[in-house]
């Protein structure tokens, strides 16, 4: 079954969440940084892209530092490494581009649950640094309130088509 626990019913189950996005510089990078941050140790999250740019948006990462977190380890990488023998057993998969742009989205096979929380790309935002700033902030304010949404989930008690349609209706929230 998809999301029980590899631990024993006596111990609070633990999940891992992948965000995927094309670049992984900016919104799977935020994401993964929130959810972590928040998650008490129920969840790991990791982010990834199918063309990743090589490294976070400072952008990004001072928008995660300027909200408290940690941005120690967050790196830039290929959903490659999670296909590789070891890699973590992931629970769910996000992907967090916005196909209003027309954006492509990765598509993530296997056996996770997956949903679509798209939102617009802030690295793609051009104008003044106030108008960047803004559009990485907008950005982590949505994954915030997504990821407040999904952390609230009596995932443990729920069935997983009910798990399913709850995490999609986040994605168009």
């Amino acid at each position: 079954m998809l999301l029980e626990s590899p631990e024993s019913m006596n111990t609070v189950p633990h999940y891992n969440v992948l965000f995927l996005c094309t670049g992984n510089s900016a919104r799977s990078i935020m994401a993964e940084a929130i959810l972590n941050h928040k998650a008490k140790g129920a969840f790991t999250a990791y982010s990834a892209g199918s063309h990743p740019s090589g490294r976070p948006r400072p952008e990004a990462l001072r928008q995660i530092e300027s909200a408290g977190m940690p941005t120690t380890g967050l790196r830039s990488k290929s959903w490659a490494e999670f296909a590789e023998p070891g890699a973590p057993k992931l629970d769910f998969v996000f992907t967090v581009c916005d196909n209003a742009a027309r954006e492509v989205c990765p598509y993530w096979p296997g056996q996770p649950m997956t949903a679509h929380w798209g939102i617009p790309d802030p690295a793609a935002v051009t104008g003044t640094p106030e108008e960047i700033a803004r559009a990485f902030r907008d950005a982590f304010v949505v994954l915030d309130r997504r990821i407040g949404l999904f952390l609230s989930l009596p995932l443990s008690t729920l069935d997983q088509l009910v798990i399913k349609r709850e995490v999609d209706n986040i994605g168009r929230s």
